[in-house]
């Protein structure tokens, strides 16, 4: 059995003033009233079925790197939001004991610890994570990688979630591939640019998620449309990786 991480009980302060993170944390605050309330939420037609699609095809991707079951895994994740993830993997066989979750926006994290207070969960910047070397058997990272526009910033995340997994872990990938017109706080991040952030691992990626604005105009209609539309992988607007630390 992998050892249990060791941490104080709080340690990641607040991050330091850092221009790029204080303005992922206005465009977030922004989005509090320039996004229609509830657009995000699951019971919404659209977004469950964005978010069904997913947890299919993570757990394939799962499957096919030879896990039958997250049982005894060290898992951290990378902008963790109010902790929806984590908890999912629950239903895994993930032990709360090994799961922790890290996110810049610290109003979030305080719902996170309130949702499941039996979890990890720590305020802070991934850019400079305090966590040992080699803690995490998986680290995972939904959509957090293209709220950052400085190059800088982004491939010291990536430096760190390299340095805190441990030799043959795992780095699950999930994010926008193309830019979003309608949101100039997003880039979308190509092949390419995960390749040159992960030097030196085995990358496999593939196209998931119909786009946003294509779903929410089919899947109040017909979930059956928004599968075969799906299937259409030039209509889908992220990659799912699977990223092999060596």
């Amino acid at each position: 059995m992998r050892a249990l991480i060791t941490l104080p009980p709080e340690p990641i302060a607040v991050p330091e003033d850092n221009p790029e993170l204080d303005r992922i944390r206005a465009a977030y605050g922004r989005r509090k009233t320039n996004v229609p309330a509830g657009r995000y939420d699951r019971i919404q037609h659209a977004q469950l079925l964005m978010l069904q699609e997913r947890e299919q095809a993570v757990a394939a991707l799962l499957r096919r790197a030879g896990f039958e079951s997250l049982r005894g895994l060290r898992i951290l994740d990378v902008g963790c939001g109010m902790g929806a993830t984590l908890r999912q993997l629950l239903d895994y066989d993930a032990e709360p004991a090994r799961l922790f979750g890290l996110d810049l926006l610290c109003d979030r994290v305080e719902v996170a610890r309130k949702l499941a207070p039996h979890l990890q969960f720590f305020c802070g910047n991934a850019g400079e994570m305090p966590f040992p070397d080699g803690s995490f058997d998986v680290v995972l990272q939904f959509a957090v990688f293209t709220s950052i526009l400085e190059s800088t910033l982004k491939q010291a995340m990536a430096n760190e979630i390299l340095r805190v997994l441990e030799r043959g872990g795992n780095f699950i990938w999930y994010d926008f591939i193309r830019d979003n017109p309608a949101n100039p706080d997003v880039r979308g991040i190509g092949r390419a640019e995960i390749y040159r952030m992960f030097p030196g691992c085995s990358i496999q990626l593939r196209r998931i998620t119909l786009a946003p604005p294509i779903a929410r105009r089919i899947a109040h209609f017909s979930a059956l449309a928004y599968f075969s539309l799906a299937q259409f992988r030039p209509l889908c607007s992220h990659f799912l990786g699977l990223i092999h630390k060596h």
